[in-house]
């Protein structure tokens, strides 16, 4: 079995663009409608896939308006540096919630939100 986060924006085209600007990811496909409207985006940080996706229809994967600031979830992501990588995202306009520390468990971790208020962490921790 494998696990995707699969996560809404309000505006994808411009997630993607930050998400690949400020936490290092790479576009690896995205989908658009005919109109041209965006429909499904994967965007790759190593071996990992996150999905992207725009706001859906009301009762679709809950989709009403999004509220991640009351969101119970955070994304989790091993990487190598982490300070490296708060530089970068601290650079393109994260939000940093919590600086770059070493925890009890030996990781060094740093959590941000991206423009629209989702929870990221970044760290060596590697479960």
């Amino acid at each position: 079995m494998t696990i995707y986060a699969a996560i809404r924006y309000q505006d994808p085209d411009k997630a993607i663009t930050w998400l690949c600007s400020a936490f290092g990811f790479v576009e690896q496909a995205v989908s658009r409608e005919p109109d041209g409207g965006f429909q499904h985006g994967e965007l790759r940080l190593g071996e990992s896939v996150v999905l992207v996706s725009g706001p859906g229809e009301p009762g679709w994967m809950g989709s009403k308006p999004m509220d991640p600031l009351a969101s119970s979830i955070t994304l989790y992501a091993a990487v190598d540096d982490p300070a490296a990588h708060h530089d970068r995202a601290r650079a393109a306009g994260a939000t940093i919630v919590q600086e770059p520390m070493r925890m009890d468990y030996g990781s060094t971790e740093y959590s941000a939100r991206d423009p629209e208020g989702n929870l990221w962490s970044f760290g060596t921790y590697r479960p």
